[in-house]
Protein backbone atom coordinates (compact mmCIF):
# COMPACT_ATOMS: atom_id res chain seq x y z
CA UNK A 1 0.00 0.00 0.00
CA UNK A 2 2.77 2.13 0.57
CA UNK A 3 3.10 2.78 -3.28
CA UNK A 4 -0.10 3.41 -3.45
CA UNK A 5 -0.67 6.32 -0.67
CA UNK A 6 2.83 7.62 -2.31
CA UNK A 7 1.20 8.12 -5.48
CA UNK A 8 -1.91 9.39 -4.26
CA UNK A 9 0.12 12.34 -2.13
CA UNK A 10 2.13 12.92 -5.30
CA UNK A 11 -0.89 13.47 -7.45
CA UNK A 12 -2.54 15.42 -4.16
CA UNK A 13 1.22 18.06 -4.47
CA UNK A 14 0.62 18.07 -7.98
CA UNK A 15 -3.11 19.06 -8.41
CA UNK A 16 -2.29 21.96 -5.23
CA UNK A 17 0.76 22.96 -7.18
CA UNK A 18 -1.70 22.99 -10.22
CA UNK A 19 -4.61 24.81 -9.18
CA UNK A 20 -1.93 27.59 -7.50
CA UNK A 21 -0.09 27.91 -10.53
CA UNK A 22 -3.38 29.19 -12.51
CA UNK A 23 -4.42 31.49 -9.75
CA UNK A 24 -1.86 33.40 -10.88
CA UNK A 25 -1.27 35.89 -13.67
CA UNK A 26 1.27 33.64 -15.12
CA UNK A 27 -0.61 30.15 -15.56
CA UNK A 28 -2.91 28.76 -17.80
CA UNK A 29 -6.54 28.52 -18.20
CA UNK A 30 -8.87 31.06 -17.66
CA UNK A 31 -8.58 34.45 -15.57
CA UNK A 32 -11.19 36.82 -15.34
CA UNK A 33 -10.96 39.45 -17.91
CA UNK A 34 -10.04 43.20 -16.81
CA UNK A 35 -12.78 45.79 -17.31
CA UNK A 36 -11.68 47.11 -20.53
CA UNK A 37 -13.69 49.62 -21.73
CA UNK A 38 -13.11 50.53 -25.62
CA UNK A 39 -13.57 53.81 -26.86
CA UNK A 40 -16.35 55.57 -28.45
CA UNK A 41 -14.61 56.52 -31.89
CA UNK A 42 -16.22 59.88 -32.68
CA UNK A 43 -16.39 58.95 -36.42
CA UNK A 44 -18.15 61.43 -38.34
CA UNK A 45 -20.82 61.08 -41.28
CA UNK A 46 -18.97 61.98 -44.20
CA UNK A 47 -21.27 65.22 -44.06
CA UNK A 48 -22.75 64.97 -40.76
CA UNK A 49 -23.24 68.94 -40.42
CA UNK A 50 -24.87 71.95 -42.87
CA UNK A 51 -22.31 73.38 -45.02
CA UNK A 52 -24.05 77.03 -45.82
CA UNK A 53 -22.65 79.63 -48.27
CA UNK A 54 -22.81 83.27 -48.03
CA UNK A 55 -21.12 86.08 -50.18
CA UNK A 56 -22.42 89.37 -52.40
CA UNK A 57 -22.92 89.51 -55.70
CA UNK A 58 -22.41 92.77 -57.98
CA UNK A 59 -22.53 94.64 -61.11
CA UNK A 60 -19.89 97.24 -62.37
CA UNK A 61 -21.36 99.46 -64.59
CA UNK A 62 -18.00 101.68 -66.00
CA UNK A 63 -16.95 102.83 -62.71
CA UNK A 64 -19.67 102.58 -60.29
CA UNK A 65 -20.43 99.15 -58.63
CA UNK A 66 -24.08 98.22 -57.77
CA UNK A 67 -25.72 94.89 -55.97
CA UNK A 68 -27.01 92.96 -58.45
CA UNK A 69 -30.41 91.51 -57.52
CA UNK A 70 -31.55 88.14 -58.56
CA UNK A 71 -27.90 86.00 -59.59
CA UNK A 72 -27.65 82.43 -58.86
CA UNK A 73 -24.36 81.29 -57.40
CA UNK A 74 -23.27 77.38 -58.59
CA UNK A 75 -21.87 75.75 -55.88
CA UNK A 76 -19.50 72.69 -57.20
CA UNK A 77 -17.97 69.72 -54.96
CA UNK A 78 -15.84 67.06 -55.33
CA UNK A 79 -16.21 64.01 -53.05
CA UNK A 80 -14.88 60.71 -52.54
CA UNK A 81 -17.61 57.52 -52.28
CA UNK A 82 -17.38 54.47 -49.05
CA UNK A 83 -14.90 52.84 -50.86
CA UNK A 84 -12.41 56.08 -51.39
CA UNK A 85 -12.49 56.86 -55.09
CA UNK A 86 -13.74 59.27 -56.28
CA UNK A 87 -17.08 60.48 -57.23
CA UNK A 88 -18.89 62.73 -59.88
CA UNK A 89 -18.83 66.54 -59.16
CA UNK A 90 -22.02 67.11 -57.93
CA UNK A 91 -23.46 71.01 -57.82
CA UNK A 92 -26.02 72.61 -56.23
CA UNK A 93 -27.59 76.44 -56.42
CA UNK A 94 -28.11 79.38 -54.42
CA UNK A 95 -31.61 80.97 -54.24
CA UNK A 96 -31.15 84.66 -56.18
CA UNK A 97 -29.82 87.43 -55.03
CA UNK A 98 -31.53 89.84 -52.71
CA UNK A 99 -31.68 93.97 -53.34
CA UNK A 100 -28.61 93.80 -51.55
CA UNK A 101 -26.99 91.51 -53.74
CA UNK A 102 -26.71 88.89 -50.76
CA UNK A 103 -26.86 84.96 -51.43
CA UNK A 104 -27.34 81.97 -49.41
CA UNK A 105 -27.05 78.55 -49.83
CA UNK A 106 -27.04 75.16 -48.11
CA UNK A 107 -25.99 71.83 -48.51
CA UNK A 108 -27.26 69.16 -46.13
CA UNK A 109 -25.96 65.64 -44.91
CA UNK A 110 -29.15 64.84 -45.91
CA UNK A 111 -29.50 65.89 -49.62
CA UNK A 112 -26.06 63.44 -50.52
CA UNK A 113 -26.14 60.81 -51.52
CA UNK A 114 -24.96 57.90 -49.31
CA UNK A 115 -21.08 57.73 -47.58
CA UNK A 116 -20.13 60.74 -49.81
CA UNK A 117 -17.31 62.41 -48.38
CA UNK A 118 -16.96 66.41 -49.65
CA UNK A 119 -13.16 66.97 -50.46
CA UNK A 120 -13.67 70.24 -51.86
CA UNK A 121 -16.13 72.66 -53.15
CA UNK A 122 -15.91 75.63 -55.11
CA UNK A 123 -18.70 78.58 -55.79
CA UNK A 124 -19.01 79.77 -59.18
CA UNK A 125 -21.32 82.56 -61.08
CA UNK A 126 -23.81 81.06 -62.65
CA UNK A 127 -26.61 83.39 -63.58
CA UNK A 128 -27.37 87.23 -64.14
CA UNK A 129 -30.84 88.24 -64.59
CA UNK A 130 -29.82 91.34 -66.16
CA UNK A 131 -29.04 91.71 -69.98
CA UNK A 132 -26.73 94.66 -69.13
CA UNK A 133 -24.95 93.11 -66.77
CA UNK A 134 -24.15 89.84 -67.44
CA UNK A 135 -20.82 88.95 -68.35
CA UNK A 136 -19.34 87.09 -65.31
CA UNK A 137 -15.56 88.43 -63.83
CA UNK A 138 -12.72 86.30 -62.45
CA UNK A 139 -12.63 88.68 -59.66
CA UNK A 140 -12.50 86.97 -56.33
CA UNK A 141 -12.31 83.85 -58.50
CA UNK A 142 -16.21 84.10 -59.79
CA UNK A 143 -15.13 82.06 -63.11
CA UNK A 144 -12.48 79.79 -61.98
CA UNK A 145 -14.26 79.34 -58.90
CA UNK A 146 -13.78 80.73 -54.94
CA UNK A 147 -12.39 77.66 -52.98
CA UNK A 148 -14.37 77.35 -49.97
CA UNK A 149 -11.73 77.47 -47.39
CA UNK A 150 -12.21 78.81 -43.80
CA UNK A 151 -15.57 78.85 -42.27
CA UNK A 152 -17.42 79.83 -39.11
CA UNK A 153 -19.19 77.33 -37.44
CA UNK A 154 -22.60 78.53 -36.37
CA UNK A 155 -23.03 75.95 -33.22
CA UNK A 156 -27.18 77.15 -33.15
CA UNK A 157 -27.67 75.74 -36.87
CA UNK A 158 -25.08 72.97 -36.15
CA UNK A 159 -23.50 74.83 -39.97
CA UNK A 160 -20.31 75.50 -41.16
CA UNK A 161 -20.33 78.55 -42.61
CA UNK A 162 -18.28 79.76 -45.60
CA UNK A 163 -18.00 83.20 -46.81
CA UNK A 164 -16.56 83.63 -50.71
CA UNK A 165 -16.74 86.92 -52.85
CA UNK A 166 -17.88 89.06 -53.41
CA UNK A 167 -18.21 88.23 -57.06
CA UNK A 168 -18.75 90.99 -59.86
CA UNK A 169 -20.79 90.69 -63.43
CA UNK A 170 -19.83 93.62 -65.67
CA UNK A 171 -21.29 95.21 -68.88
CA UNK A 172 -18.33 95.21 -71.18
CA UNK A 173 -15.77 92.66 -71.56
CA UNK A 174 -12.66 92.75 -69.95
CA UNK A 175 -13.59 95.80 -67.97
CA UNK A 176 -12.61 94.91 -64.47
CA UNK A 177 -9.20 93.42 -63.10
CA UNK A 178 -9.11 89.65 -62.44
CA UNK A 179 -8.25 89.46 -58.73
Amino acid sequence: MAPTSSYFAFFMSLSMVAAIASATDGGYGSHPSPNLVRPKLNKEKPLSRMIGVQGLVYCRSGPKRFPLEGAVIRITCLANDGYGYEAAPFSFLSEATDAKGYFFATLSPYEMKDNLKIKECKAFLELSPLETCKIPTDEKQGISGALLASYHYLSDKKMKLFTVGPFVYTSAPNSGSNY
